[in-house]
């Protein structure tokens, strides 16, 4: 069953997933499928001021997908992982990260102006100041929930983090398919998120040794 899309605000509970589902058999199976917006969703970059004959380029964002409840002994200890956000043509590189609590992400820029990245995101609020051409500066996130990203100096420039609490997560591929790593045999609610918003979720059961598939629905 696939149910409506659910307020943004409701993200900083879903991927803290509190609580653990009823495991009905020991062993783990996988859960993959697509989850494909709209075709009008795609979007088109816009060129870079520095470069105005930069051309246009068509670009399908990802979604994410991942567990509305994570399963008992999910919540390993923070990660001491690294990710990178690049700053390039006056774009965020990815438009979209998805990260484990204790991941570091670097801000590197790699256009020949100024840039200036910040949060206002209760998850993790960061001002990092105005740093030029191949300079870098890093912010680490210890919370989970999404944390939106702009430039101070380019209003057009933005970006996603979303920062989870466990592992069961997967960014969509450009064709929309995806799969989560192995969970525990049991009865999930998977969710499908794009920019900014849960879109939809449906109601997966996995076996032990077995895969399952789900195709998400935008309504």
């Amino acid at each position: 069953m696939v149910l409506t899309a659910r307020r943004a605000g409701a993200v900083l509970v879903l991927l803290a997933g509190l609580q653990a589902p009823a495991l009905t058999q020991s062993g783990t199976g996988v859960i993959r499928g697509r989850f494909v917006v709209p075709a009008g969703e795609v979007t088109d970059r816009r060129p870079a001021l520095v470069d105005p004959r930069a051309p246009r380029e068509r670009v399908r964002r990802p979604g994410v997908v991942y567990l509305e409840v994570a399963p008992a002994a999910a919540f390993e200890s923070p990660v001491a992982a690294r990710e990178r956000m690049d700053q390039r043509q006056e774009t965020f590189v990815p438009h979209v990260l998805a990260i484990r609590t204790g991941t570091t992400v670097d801000f590197p820029n790699s256009d020949r102006v100024y840039h200036n990245v910040f949060s206002l995101s209760p998850t993790r609020r960061f001002d990092l100041g105005r740093y030029a051409v191949g300079r870098s500066k890093a912010v680490r996130f210890d919370r989970p929930g999404v944390v939106r990203v702009f430039c101070d100096i380019h209003s057009h420039m933005s970006a996603f983090i979303l920062v989870f609490a466990h592992r069961y997560f997967a960014l969509t591929q450009p064709d929309g398919s995806w799969q989560l790593p192995p969970v525990p045999a049991g009865s999930y609610t998977v969710v499908g998120w794009f920019e900014g918003e849960v879109r939809t979720t449906g109601q997966v059961d996995v076996r032990a040794g077995e895969t399952a598939s789900l195709d998400l629905q935008v309504p």
